[in-house]
């Protein structure tokens, strides 16, 4: 009877709390009323990786150092762990014992008995384990009775950690349109369009209302956004959602559900069906930025829907279509990428249908003038008020700068610049700091501003010459490894004066 009031004293604290971490502690005051219980470890187990995870620990004293959250399932042991779940009774295992199956479940650090027993939710799925120490014959009885609930427990909260990243994410995009809002950047209008970007402004022209995916290399903060938005606003897309995915910041185990989606279920935590980036952004553009960073499985994917436009969520069977229109940007050497074997070549060929490379500020310096004084008015509005606006000297300091971050590194200074001056005035010295790197007698020359675009470009095209060995056309020609047309590669070579037989 009184283990009968035991149970309903769980059940009733988990349903209370949902937090294991808070919940657990009770739990184990709880058993130690009716068996010796010192510590009580519950773990999680990811079915698609198979890793468990330490969600919480409760201890009467500190017996030890810090368990490790995580452990992987070694690939021997995984028959063993198929049959422990489908036992489902627990068992007293020796913590220190060398063998696949205990490596896996039981956390590094616990030494001596322990009493194991694993955790299924109510469709009989495994979602993880529980650990008792001491290991006594009372307290796998107690234990066995607990399984239930403690498997509840432990569904639910991975439920309320999926709630509360969804929450954090919504507030985070929150901000994020609240920021866009209070502030005008250069997206609404593009500073040095008819000037230093005059060339990219061209291509973007171009390239627009065709519905080729467009590849856009330069060094980071240099605008590449900036650019895919005025692609997206020039578009037959233009109505339709405008969405930027950061791949590099994708952690690698979810890039198929964040850009595919998911069905419920498909893994712990899958709480409910998720639409991915390709889905949310069906009837518009999907700005994939530093395409390069993406792990060669989901680039495998990303290629089939280039291709056919087809893909399936994770742990679902319907093929869904969609009409993306993809542009993907990338301040890495995509050739050294694939060389390397980082990067598909066939996907390269898929996303390089059409380059567009756009200069770094330091190239283009006659434009800092009129960034500046964008900048500077935005900045002086939103924090004190009124506008600013720089002045000769601040112009030369900024116009002598090497600007290694480009144009965002140029904003967050005018800014800095806004707050050190108190909003009277623009501390560019301040904010530019005593060390700032400055630019070379050559960089500072006149000439090398809209000319570099093109001097950049025919350093591509005949670096590709050059592996192509003087080859244009053909799957190894210095076309295919720039992506471009042949017949458009021979007029640009014209222009800029290119011999190709120079590197046969």
């Amino acid at each position: 009877m009184c283990e009968d009031r035991l149970l309903e004293d769980v059940w009733r604290e988990f349903c209370c709390e949902m937090d294991v971490v808070r919940s657990l502690p009770h739990l184990l005051e709880r058993l130690a009323a009716f068996a010796p219980a010192d510590r009580l470890v519950l773990r999680s187990f990811d079915r698609t990786t198979c890793v468990f995870d330490t969600v919480a620990v409760a201890e009467r004293t500190l017996l030890a150092d810090a368990l490790p959250s995580r452990s992987v399932c070694l690939p021997e042991a995984a028959a063993l762990l198929h049959d422990w779940f489908r036992r489902g009774e627990p068992a007293t295992w020796d913590a220190t014992a060398s063998d696949p199956l205990r490596s896996s479940v039981v956390p590094t650090g616990l030494s001596g008995p322990v009493v194991v027993a694993p955790l299924a939710d109510p469709d009989g799925r495994p979602v993880g384990a529980v650990c008792l120490q001491p290991a006594l014959v009372e307290s796998g009885r107690l234990l066995r009775r607990l399984l239930e609930p403690l498997s509840v427990a432990l569904v639910n909260s991975g439920r309320l950690e999926a709630s509360n990243r969804l929450r954090e994410a919504a507030e985070a995009d929150k901000r994020a349109a609240l920021a866009r809002l209070q502030r005008q950047d250069i997206s609404d209008s593009i500073v040095g369009a008819q000037t230093g970007l005059r060339d990219v402004m061209e291509r973007v022209e171009q390239v627009a209302p065709t519905d080729a995916t467009v590849l856009i290399l330069g060094e980071t903060g240099s605008g590449k956004e900036v650019v895919a938005r005025a692609i997206h606003a020039r578009s037959r897309q233009a109505r339709g959602p405008f969405l930027r995915v950061n791949c590099g910041a994708i952690p690698s185990e979810l890039v198929d559900s964040e850009l595919f989606g998911h069905e419920r279920g498909s893994f712990t935590g899958a709480i409910a069906t998720r639409k991915g980036w390709f889905e949310r952004a069906d009837g518009g553009t999907l700005f994939l930025d530093e395409v390069g960073e993406l792990p060669l499985a989901a680039q495998v994917r990303l290629l089939r829907v280039l291709q056919d436009g087809s893909f399936e969520r994770v742990g679902g069977e319907q093929v869904r279509t969609v009409n993306v229109r993809l542009v993907a940007a990338t301040h890495r050497d995509m050739y050294e990428q694939i060389e390397g074997g980082y990067f598909r070549e066939d996907l390269w060929y898929r996303i390089g249908v059409f380059p567009i490379v756009l200069p770094p500020l330091r190239a283009r310096v006659g434009d800092i003038p009129a960034l500046a004084a964008h900048f500077a008015a935005n900045a002086g509005i939103r924090l004190h008020g009124f506008p600013l606006v720089p002045s000769a000297e601040d112009l030369c300091m900024l116009q002598d700068y090497a600007w290694p971050g480009n144009v965002r590194e140029l904003a967050s200074v005018v800014e800095r610049a806004t707050i050190l001056g108190g909003g009277r005035r623009l501390a560019v010295k301040e904010a530019l700091g005593v060390f700032a790197p400055r630019r070379t007698s050559e960089e500072r020359s006149p000439a090398s501003g809209p000319l570099d675009l093109d001097a950049a470009v025919r350093r591509q095209i005949e670096e590709a010459l050059r592996r192509a060995r003087g080859c244009i056309e053909g799957p190894r020609g210095a076309a295919a490894l720039l992506g471009v047309n042949p017949h458009t590669l021979r007029s640009r070579m014209r222009k800029l004066g290119i011999d190709w037989t120079a590197f046969r």
